[in-house]
């Protein structure tokens, strides 16, 4: 059997930077704040990058499967530490200055991820994400860390209904040149505007429908 002590005293793992030896006794203390035991301490740690948020609909779906991911580290003898990076949305944003953030807001997910990892001296990482930003942040953190990590996909939005139709975000901005063209109706371009993103999913365009080891 496996003595994790032992790997750690080797320097297997570089979060016994963080636990081993006399001096580490406050930095273990604060760990024991947050409920880890001794086997906690012992165990690899896990950064779980969460992209969960309000803000849109690519990341409102997220907790539940980040849930589910720590009790697959804590069940591989892993210990998780489960922590929160930004979003913003292109589609809401669009049209506004306030898409000046969008391209900056993927460097700050990466920055992001990639700062907690490296301070907290994680040996692993699974990242979670559902929108054309957070997943390439993600997968940037990752590269530059260099340690083992996981990127999950959160999954697609399925595409709305209407009049046995299927409709997706795509259909509403296409409702949108429709009524400026006179091709449809105001009530119209409602009812697509209400029926084309059906729930709390991940939008379907998201370039990067994959799950990537680094």
């Amino acid at each position: 059997m496996i003595n994790k002590r032992e790997l750690r005293q080797k320097g297997k793992w570089r979060s016994w930077e963080t636990t081993e030896g006399v001096a580490r006794a406050p930095h273990r203390s604060m760990m024991r704040a947050m409920g880890l035991n001794d086997d906690d301490i012992n165990a690899p740690f896990i950064g779980l990058a969460s992209t969960h948020n309000e803000v849109t609909p690519c990341n409102s779906g997220i907790k539940p499967l980040a849930d589910e991911v720590k009790k697959g580290i804590k069940s591989s003898d892993g210990t998780p530490f489960e922590f929160g990076t930004i979003t913003v949305s292109d589609a809401i944003s669009m049209g506004t200055e306030g898409m000046k953030g969008s391209l900056v807001s993927r460097e700050i997910i990466a920055d992001s991820i990639e700062t907690v990892c490296f301070a907290e001296r994680y040996d692993g990482l699974v990242a979670i994400a559902g929108c054309d930003k957070s997943l390439p942040g993600a997968m940037m953190a990752m590269a530059r860390l260099n340690i083992p990590s996981v990127f999950v996909y959160a999954g697609s939005i399925l595409p709305g209904k209407l009049n046995g139709e299927d409709l997706t975000i795509i259909s509403a901005f296409e409702a949108v040149g429709k009524r400026q063209a006179g091709e449809i109706t105001d009530e119209e371009l409602r009812q697509i505007e209400i029926h084309a993103c059906p729930g709390q999913e991940h939008v379907e365009e998201c370039l990067l429908l994959i799950q990537c080891r680094a």
